[in-house]
């Protein structure tokens, strides 16, 4: 199928027409991300043969990009794909981008304007379909990697509050050639893998039935941390919070990323969750007031945001997502406005709660803003075929997230105080395998987005 350069839209096509784990040191360096070293400097850090590296890394992995939406400056299309086509910035350090995007497709084009500008300023065809996007409008599976950005656009949201976005359908038609071409490549995923738990059980489990590497989750576990630290794994972790804005699912499960990536790093490793509820309206602060250790940690975070005691109760309503882990762990989310997304974290043996705040976010809306971090990853996994961190969380933020929405509900019936959901699927166990992930460093400096046309 010809592709129609001059509108950079390529016709529409219904056709769908052994995935190989390449063993590699997953750390790579500002020098080595930048390809300073060439082939020789990559074939000394990763130990892949010559022969190997001619066939794998002359060129750069190209990559499909499937967007609900791209239309404003503030949609994470635009803050993450952006950053892949002209590079980001990582460790107080632009780099360039160790990908090559060579497809579009956007669910709601018409309405996704700026992404086609873009798009035909940098020379990427905007396909159709799903399937044309990752086989290059042929028939088989033409491409190394693919990125979907299934956040933002017109889509509507059930009684529940779950937001409807096409995650799993556009993760299905990449199955689908996928399997058809019997090859499969790595996948990130941007936010939840699904509002439906059973989707995003079905997504997880497609990911090791076709052995493709899986990423995605919130920017808040690799955004900048204040003081930047993170926890040793089996650190004896007894309780913990995350203080942030909660108004909605998506806002909610940025909050409990954040807590897992922490959470996860305790004595032992991952055990899986036992219950979740939910908590909404005043009641939430009773729940506070009756368990001293969730009190404590609040006050502490205030204590270190320079607020007075008692400054986050002081709301008249919050909403709270309770989770206890298998093994007595427990943990809440609490929602709040003005303190940023904040970690507290009582562990045995210390007099004082470990703070860590992620504060001055997001802005500015530009080239090199709030999700440099992502990229990164996303590159590092398309160049190393590894995940960068175990897609296990993933999923199991996916499903704390699609519990905490259903707990205020029996039916079609609501109450603000939450029943405690029973999670016996959630019994996922694993451990961290790498250290910090996270952006450190110089912050970066305001620049407009490199659109390659003039606004």
């Amino acid at each position: 199928m010809s592709k129609k350069k001059t509108e950079m839209i390529v016709g529409e096509a219904d056709s769908f027409p052994i995935n190989e784990i390449i063993e590699s040191n997953p750390s790579f360096t500002r020098r080595e991300m930048l390809g300073i070293g060439g082939i020789a400097g990559l074939t000394a850090l990763t130990g892949f043969s010559t022969d190997a590296l001619g066939r794998t890394q002359q060129r750069k992995p190209r990559v499909a990009v499937l967007a609900t939406y791209w239309a404003a400056t503030r949609s994470h299309a635009d803050w993450l794909v952006n950053k892949l086509i002209d590079g980001y910035w990582w460790q107080g350090a632009h780099l360039d981008s160790g990908i090559e995007i060579v497809s579009v497709y956007l669910h709601q084009h018409d309405a996704s304007q700026l992404g086609q500008k873009v798009a035909k300023a940098k020379g990427i065809p905007v396909y159709r379909s799903v399937a044309e996007a990752v086989t290059l409008g042929g028939k088989e599976l033409a491409v190394d990697g693919v990125v979907i950005v299934g956040e933002h656009g017109d889509y509507a949201t059930d009684m529940k509050g779950h937001w409807l976005l096409p995650r799993w359908w556009l993760y299905n038609q990449v199955i689908r050639v996928f399997e058809q071409s019997k090859r499969s490549v790595p996948v990130f995923n941007d936010k939840h893998l699904s509002y439906n738990w059973d989707d995003a059980k079905w997504m997880f489990d497609k990911s090791r039935e076709l052995g493709f590497p899986l990423t995605g989750g919130s920017l808040l576990p690799v955004y900048y941390r204040k003081p930047e630290i993170e926890l040793k794994n089996d650190t004896p972790i007894k309780h913990s919070i995350v203080v942030g804005a909660t108004p909605d699912e998506g806002a909610i499960f940025h909050c409990i990323e954040l807590l897992q990536a922490f959470n996860e790093r305790r004595k032992g490793g991952e055990t899986g969750v036992k219950s979740i509820q939910s908590i909404r309206g005043p009641e939430a602060w009773k729940w506070v007031e009756s368990n001293s250790w969730a009190g404590k940690l609040l006050d502490a975070v205030a204590k270190s945001l320079d607020f007075k005691p008692g400054h986050f109760q002081s709301a008249p309503r919050t909403n709270i997502c309770i989770i206890e882990y298998n093994d007595g762990t427990q943990a809440a989310i609490i929602g709040s406005q003005g303190a940023g997304w904040t970690y507290a974290g009582e562990i045995e043996g210390q007099n004082e709660p470990t703070i860590v705040s992620l504060l001055n976010f997001p802005g500015p809306f530009d080239q090199y803003h709030a999700s440099n971090a992502q990229p990164h990853w996303i590159v590092e996994m398309m160049l190393t075929k590894k995940e960068p961190f175990n897609a296990e969380r993933l999923l199991l933020t996916t499903g704390i997230t699609n519990q905490y929405m259903e707990s205020n509900w029996e039916g079609s019936k609501y109450s603000p105080v939450g029943r405690r959901i029973e999670t016996p699927f959630l019994n996922m166990t694993y451990r961290p395998t790498r250290g910090a992930q996270f952006n450190k460093g110089q912050r970066p400096p305001a620049r407009p987005y490199i659109r390659g046309f003039s606004q």
